[in-house]
């Protein structure tokens, strides 16, 4: 049966209402523009056809209950359905405390976005005839009370359950811990190992044996598409990070079942406080990328000697940001050849050879493609 349907995702919104920002020197958000990049989102999303909007999780900055309230508020008069899931941010503690909400207030919240059952946090809803979306909780706690990206057993117990059950439907999953590889050993790798699920590979065998495709997270704040065994990790900027970034998707399958996903990226290019955002933002985040890098370099697999790091540092000020956009081609032909083979494993240029400059086969599909799904 053919099928044609158009939704939207927005992530890691960061939402700060002004009184409740509170600054971290070596923070890359900035989440002075997050209401006003927001508003910009949904005043170009509600003149489209969307059918539904995904907001894989960090809605809030630090799981405020103003700033919960005030995005439920904002959510509600929208034209299309709005789904969401919580991120690390929103759920901070496990006990709410003078800043945040606890980890099991979150449903209530958003009790018209997903969670119609307020006791449980994930879900499973029926967006069209034959489209049915997963939304999962990926933010445990454990015997130390330490915040931790996880599905516990009940939840993959549950998931398998409701994923047997809706064996003739498409299903989409959406979870805020990126559940496929975005950054080069990022399983392992002591800087990017917290954004991956860690039990990734458990879940990654029921989307298989289910026939599940899509999945949708965030967290990273990268703009990536990455791919494993039959299964689609996208991952979707965040609004408050260069290059604030939101996509609108198509799905189509026609009447022979070949399916396909056309994804377009836009950007926030403008707000209020800072009418060259593009620009500024970039700049922002350069700005605050040297302990950053300095730790990518001393650590495994490189593990520089904290002299060379400083000394390759500064050359690597938009490292970070060329990756949050995309489709990154990185070349640092100066660099020690171990060094630039490494960097060069972040871009998007396949299998590179080092002693060449850019000769690989460059694989844009991070921002605006049309992935085949058979």
């Amino acid at each position: 049966m053919a099928l044609n349907f158009r939704f939207a995702v927005v992530s890691d919104l960061h939402l700060a209402l002004p009184h409740t920002i509170w600054d971290h020197p070596n923070r890359f958000h900035l989440v002075e523009v997050s209401i006003s990049a927001f508003q910009s989102v949904l005043e170009h999303l509600t003149q489209l056809d969307l059918d539904f909007l995904l907001l894989p999780g960090d809605l809030t900055q630090h799981g405020e209950p103003e700033n919960h309230a005030w995005l439920q508020q904002c959510l509600a008069q929208l034209p299309f359905p709005v789904y969401v899931v919580p991120g690390n941010h929103d759920v901070p503690v496990l006990l709410a405390d003078q800043q945040s909400i606890a980890f099991a207030d979150f449903p209530y919240y958003y009790t018209k976005f997903g969670y119609e059952d307020p006791q449980q946090i994930y879900y499973i809803r029926q967006l069209l005839p034959g489209v049915k979306l997963i939304g999962l909780n990926s933010n445990s706690f454990n015997d130390q009370g330490e915040q931790v990206g996880c599905l516990d057993a009940k939840q993959l117990r549950w998931l398998e359950e409701v994923l047997a059950a809706s064996s003739d439907e498409l299903i989409m999953v959406m979870v805020h811990h990126n559940v496929v590889e975005h950054l080069p050993n990022q399983s392992n790798h002591p800087l990017a190992n917290r954004y991956m699920l860690s039990n990734s590979a458990e879940l990654l065998q029921l989307l298989r044996r289910y026939g599940v495709k899509l999945v949708f997270t965030g967290h990273l704040h990268v703009q990536d598409i990455a791919y494993s065994d039959g299964v689609y990790d996208i991952t979707t900027g965040s609004l408050v990070s260069y290059p604030h970034p939101y996509r609108v998707l198509e799905f189509h399958r026609d009447n022979q079942g070949k399916e396909s996903l056309q994804i377009l990226s836009h950007r926030v290019e403008s707000v209020p406080e800072f009418p060259d955002l593009q620009q500024s933002s970039r700049q922002w985040m350069g700005d605050r990328s040297f302990p950053f890098l300095i730790k990518l370099l001393t650590h495994s697999p490189l593990n520089l000697p904290l002299s060379q790091a400083k000394e390759l540092a500064p050359s690597l000020r938009e490292f970070w940001a060329t990756i949050a956009d995309g489709d990154a081609v990185l070349d640092y032909p100066h660099f020690p050849l171990e060094v630039r083979r490494y960097i060069q494993s972040y871009g998007a240029l396949a299998q590179p050879n080092p002693g060449m400059a850019n000769n690989g086969t460059l694989t844009l599909i991070d921002n605006n493609s049309t992935l085949l799904l058979g």
